[in-house]
């Protein structure tokens, strides 16, 4: 059964999953219903939320290229793999999938940052306060089975994106820590400036 965590918890993916290479991070969110603001008002804008995965070196940004989001799906150490864009995060499970296979990390990346904002979210009037049922969870691509779950579930109203986690190496064992930090950070490249 996968762990359930709280903000800030941290577990072991390596001793929760002997022999874990590889990994999805699953992402989701379910946006709340709108309501037009008057009988001819336009129907509200889908909420278009945008995962990426920073690789750090040192708990460092240094590069553009170790930045994997919808514009940029793969690392080039083929390490770490966006899935995938969903433009409305309708459906069930994950809206959006970052695959990492582990043993392909380069030694000189000591974190991969998971982080999600809402795309155009100034002018579209969007914030995670529109968002419910959001969260991040990491499974063994093995064999598909969960290993933990974090389930953001406070108010984020006003928040653009949102730090939901990171996967760290720590005396040669992976771990993940679980974050759920929201931000104001209009952009992933906003995002990018909290790490250089």
């Amino acid at each position: 059964m996968a762990i359930s965590l709280q903000k800030g918890q941290k577990i072991s993916l390596t001793k929760e999953s002997a022999g874990l290479s590889r990994m999805i991070v699953g992402l989701g969110w379910d946006e709340v219903e709108q309501k037009r603001r008057g009988f001819f008002a336009p129907k509200p804008q889908d909420i278009d939320c945008d995962a990426t995965a920073f690789l750090l070196k040192d708990g460092k940004l240094t590069d553009k290229s170790d930045i994997v989001y919808f514009g940029n799906l793969t690392h080039k150490s083929n390490s770490v793999i966006h899935m995938g864009d969903n433009l409305t995060g309708e459906g069930e499970g994950d809206d959006e999938q970052i695959a990492v296979d582990l043993s392909m990390v380069p030694k000189e990346y000591d974190r991969i940052v998971v982080v999600v904002n809402i795309y155009q979210a100034e002018k579209r009037h969007q914030h995670f306060g529109l968002i419910k049922n959001a969260f991040i969870r990491i499974v063994d691509a093995r064999n598909n089975k969960e290993l933990c779950k974090y389930n953001l579930s406070e108010n984020y109203e006003g928040m653009t994106a949102m730090i939901f986690g990171e996967i760290y190496r720590h005396d040669e064992e992976w771990k993940f820590n679980a974050i759920g930090q929201a931000t104001n950070d209009g952009s992933i490249g906003e995002l990018a400036g909290r790490f250089k």
